[in-house]
């Protein structure tokens, strides 16, 4: 499929999960689209949602919580305008949308004896559905550290996903009082590997952990982005490759990138 091809999906379902925390199912096939011509998602990736609302020109790139060759799941925020239309959107109306975008996380074939540590704080929780899939598959060992502002969403999925799961929250009304790379550093377990999304303060200070004791990680750094195919340069972070900085675009060669390879400090 060209990334630049918009195709039509259908709503099957838009529910709020907590305050301004919704969950969009979308069928790729009830609007004729072919099933082949999505393909299949890998954890990690994002869609392109194009609105009906004309003086909404950018599309809204939006993370892939889960999905198939036949329905896609994402789990937004509404924040400004555009999620805030999105949210209005009804069961069997049809959105337009290109998909699916960006790279995604890179997985072994098997990960069997391996502990795996997920890591994610508020919108970078939703792919870690996905991922958690993906490694289960690969009969990975999964613990997963949540960090929540106050309300928490997707954790009843995720309990049946991962063998632990342990959570965290900014105003300490539930579990740990405080970040999610703070209650991992207080388990005093060392895993085999990293992933992790969410806001940039925390993949940092999570590369830097994983860098001291000595384990790999791969983060999916949030940018604001405006094509969503590496056209406009919009959303360009700092990559250390081949001993040098390289300017990479987030939404075309990431979203997802080794943490160690990337230049925190811009």
């Amino acid at each position: 499929m060209s990334e630049h091809k918009i195709l039509n999906g259908r709503v099957k379902g838009n529910v709020a999960l907590a305050d301004g925390i919704y969950e969009m199912v979308i069928d790729v096939k009830e609007a004729g689209a072919k099933p082949d011509a999505f393909g299949s998602f890998a954890s990690g990736q994002f869609i392109n949602i194009y609105l009906d609302d004309k003086s909404l020109l950018l599309p809204r790139p939006i993370s892939i919580s889960e999905g198939d060759a036949g329905s896609v799941t994402i789990v937004y925020k509404t924040v400004g305008q555009g999620t805030k239309y999105l949210s209005n959107y009804k069961v069997n109306q049809n959105i337009r949308l290109s998909l699916p975008l960006g790279n995604g996380y890179n997985l072994a074939e098997d990960y069997s004896g391996k502990k795996i540590a997920l890591v994610a704080g508020g919108i970078g929780i939703p792919p870690m559905i996905g991922l958690a899939k993906s490694l289960k598959k690969r009969n990975a060992d999964v613990d997963i550290f949540l960090g929540f502002q106050a309300q928490t969403f997707l954790t009843d999925k995720l309990e049946k996903l991962c063998n632990n799961i342990f959570i965290a929250t900014d105003d300490g009304s539930f579990g740990f009082h405080g970040n999610s790379v703070s209650l991992l550093k207080q388990s005093d377990v060392v895993y085999d590997e990293y992933f992790s999304c969410g806001p940039k303060a925390m993949l940092k200070a999570l590369s830097e952990y994983a860098e001291s004791v000595l384990r790999n990680v791969q983060v999916s750094i949030e940018e604001r982005m405006g094509c969503g195919y590496g056209a406009c340069v919009g959303c360009v972070c700092n990559i250390r490759e081949n001993g040098k900085v390289a300017r990479k675009s987030v939404c075309k060669h990431g979203p997802v990138f080794d943490g160690k390879d990337v230049v925190w400090d811009e």
